[in-house]
């Protein structure tokens, strides 16, 4: 599978980049690329690319890399949007522990009102059964006196 990549050449810390179409499963050391498409210096910013050469490439079955492809589609080769390349940096310790007690204090709150709304519901439900209990002693108080009055009124028929 033919790739079109960068290739790097130049010295230590002075980088200059030909771009260049080579099969995928070798690398374009010393020459050994199928063609050269092109170049890239990063440190005077100058590019040349041969356009009709890359798309000749793209429509034989080339794929370009992520690079050459955000390249091609800045410079109007090809149309499409840019991949991005960077990935997100992972936070520091101190960041995940500031997230880690944000976390902590908010589940906090949360059990807090789940609290209060369960002592709420057990304060209304206790309500009920003391007034369920009420209502069960005025009952029996009042099953109590009539018995009462009933064994005095026998007490009296007897007396009597």
């Amino acid at each position: 599978m033919l790739v079109i990549r960068f290739f790097r050449t130049g010295k230590r810390n002075q980088p200059f980049f030909k771009v260049v179409v080579t099969d995928k499963r070798n690398a374009p050391s010393g020459g050994r690329f199928v063609e050269s498409v092109g170049y890239v210096n990063p440190l005077t910013k100058e590019c040349r690319l041969e356009e009709d050469r890359i798309k000749y490439w793209l429509s034989v079955g080339a794929k370009p890399s992520d690079t050459v492809h955000n390249l091609l589609v800045k410079k109007g080769i090809i149309e499409g949007e840019k991949i991005p390349l960077h990935k997100v940096k992972p936070q520091s310790n101190e960041e995940k522990k500031e997230e880690a007690v944000k976390e902590q204090a908010s589940e906090e709150k949360k059990e807090e009102k789940v609290e209060k709304e369960s002592v709420k519901e057990e304060s209304s439900e206790q309500e009920k059964t003391e007034e369920k209990s009420e209502d069960k002693k005025e009952v029996l108080e009042k099953k109590e006196g009539k018995e009462i009055e009933e064994k005095k009124e026998e007490k009296e028929e007897k007396s009597a």
